[in-house]
This record gives structure tokens, C-alpha cells and sequence, in this order.
């Protein structure tokens, strides 16, 4: 990665265990793969973005209830109950929503114009500006999601994570969006089309991505929010597993660290490669259009 220190980079990846949806929406993806660019619903046209439980169900009043349709009660989709599974099992420090419509780095609330109150709040805001300054150049909107797209979201992803779930830091990222498309050219709208313009995207959140990774460690500690959270993955633990998994302890003992390092840099190179394969994952993350500026942002 350009500008990426190798021995910082791979020091701080010695400590993280990294996850990777890369396709949350499957039936929604197949509509957009059959021409329909600008659908954000699932195979049952529910919007899974407005049916996790935190205010679910609320209605502002531009509610569009085609775009919108919550579901018929939070966690009705097996694609949210997939998920907040995923938030329990995995208990993770940072929880990214990645969308594409505009270039922001959004933190809770999504459903109302505030953002979280303490210490965690205030790390979370400056370590966004960092990021928004050196890997962006300013050109990210930072702060919370309902008071900077123009409009309230209920029952999101990112809400929950932060109010229920707990996890010390969530975020909505978006992560590419072309103001000077059509409103009905979803696909521009949400995707670069060019080979050039698409290197960049994926060579500035790639390298975002990363500074989190190293920056967000320390920030937990600072701010108490990393204790009992942390998952061994090596020692008797691991080593108990692999005899297991080798016989009920016939074979040859693996060295559980060595096993733990070698599941991180896999989980890294899974990253890097959905990075790239994310790109083409976005039309089926598309809201409705709203004015700011003069220019129309979707989130």
C-alpha cells in the first residue's frame, strides 16, 4: 500500500482479527445484476437498513414507503438476523456499514441529529477528521449520519450496533458517490465506472481502513472500552482445539500463536480482496435522493 509503513502496518495487524461481509443484500444484488440499478430492497422488499430495532418503524414525513418498508417487525429479515448474530458471536471493538452514494464517514445516531455523548464520542469524531484530512484531503463529510445527509434514518445498522450491541465504535462509511449523475443512472451514481477513478477509491479506503487498524487500538485503550473484550487466539485454547481437530491429541502439536498470526493474515488478505470485489457490490445500497448544496446525496 503507497505511503504504508510495512513493519507498523504488520505490527498492528499481529493484534486484529478482521471479518468481511462482502454481500449482506444476496436477493437484492440478483435484482440489480437483472438491470434494476436503483433497487436497495431485499428479495421481500424490505429496506434491511430500517429494520434493526433501535427507533424502528418511525416515519418522518418525506417516508417513502416503497424505498423505506422497514419490515413488518425489527429482525423480520434473515439478513438482519444474520447480522446482529455476527455482532453477538464476533463481539468486535469496530463495526463499519459500507455504502456507496456520497464520500462520508458517519458515526451514530442516524435517527436523530446528535451524536453520542463521553469520551468514546469525541475519539471517534477526531479520529474520522484524521482520517477525512490524510487520506481524503477534506472531501468526506464527518459526523453523525442524520445530521449531515439531511434526513432522519430509523432502525439502521449502525444505531443498533452503538446502542444495543455496545461496540465501542460504529460507523457508516460511504465510500464513493458521482454528484454529477443523473438521478436515474443509479449505476453511475453509485459506482466508478472508469479504471482510474476506481484504482483511487480503492487505494484511499484501503489505506483508511488500514490507519484505523492502527490508530484505534490505543484510542479503546485510552478510553477504557477494550476490557474483556479481547479474544485469545493463542495458547492451551487454540492448541486444544488442533489436537483435537488432529485426533483427540494424536499428531503432531501445533504452536497455537504461530496458528493465530497465520489466521490474521488471513483474514487480511480477505479484506484487501473484498475491497476490491466491493466496488461492484454498491448498487444495491441505494436510498432515496436528497439536495444539499445542489447536489443530490444518497446514504
Amino acid at each position: 500500500m503507497v505511503g504504508t509503513d510495512p513493519i507498523s502496518l504488520e505490527k498492528a495487524l499481529e493484534n486484529t482479527v478482521i471479518k468481511v461481509v462482502p454481500m449482506e443484500n444476496v436477493m437484492g444484488r440478483k435484482l440489480v445484476e437483472a438491470g434494476d440499478f436503483c433497487e436497495r430492497r431485499n428479495g421481500r422488499g424490505v429496506d434491511l437498513n430500517r429494520n434493526w430495532s433501535v427507533d424502528w418503524g418511525k416515519k418522518e414525513k418525506d417516508y417513502d414507503p416503497y424505498e423505506e418498508n422497514p419490515g413488518v417487525a425489527p429482525f423480520s429479515e434473515p439478513e438482519a438476523q444474520i447480522m446482529r448474530m455476527l455482532s453477538k458471536t464476533f463481539d468486535p471493538h469496530i463495526w463499519v456499514n459500507v455504502h456507496s452514494g456520497m464520500e462520508a464517514l458517519f458515526m451514530p445516531y442516524d435517527h436523530k441529529n446528535t451524536t453520542p455523548e463521553g469520551l468514546t464520542s469525541q475519539l471517534m469524531k477526531s479520529m474520522l477528521e484524521d482520517v477525512n484530512h490524510h487520506h481524503f484531503q477534506g472531501r468526506c463529510l464527518v459526523g453523525s449520519g442524520g445530521g449531515s445527509v439531511g434526513y432522519f434514518a430509523h432502525g439502521t445498522t449502525t444505531d443498533y450496533m452503538h446502542d444495543i450491541a455496545k461496540v465501542p465504535m460504529a460507523f457508516t462509511f460511504e465510500i464513493y458517490g458521482n454528484p454529477s449523475a443523473s438521478s436515474k443512472d443509479c449505476f453511475k451514481m453509485f459506482n466508478p465506472v472508469d479504471a482510474a477513478t476506481f484504482q483511487r477509491v480503492v487505494a484511499d479506503w484501503c489505506g483508511a481502513f488500514l490507519t484505523i487498524f492502527k490508530t484505534s487500538p490505543e484510542l479503546l485503550r485510552s478510553a477504557n472500552m477494550t476490557q474483556g473484550r479481547w479474544i485469545s487466539i493463542g495458547g492451551d485454547s487454540v492448541e486444544g482445539l488442533l489436537l483435537e481437530r488432529n485426533g483427540r491429541g494424536r499428531g503432531k502439536k501445533t504452536d497455537g500463536l504461530e496458528f493465530g498470526m497465520s489466521e490474521m493474515r488471513t483474514y487480511f488478505r480477505l479484506f484487501i480482496l473484498s475491497c476490491f470485489f466491493l466496488m461492484f457490490m454498491f448498487c444495491s445500497r441505494i436510498t432515496k435522493s436528497k439536495c444539499r448544496h445542489g447536489s443530490s446525496l444518497h446514504a
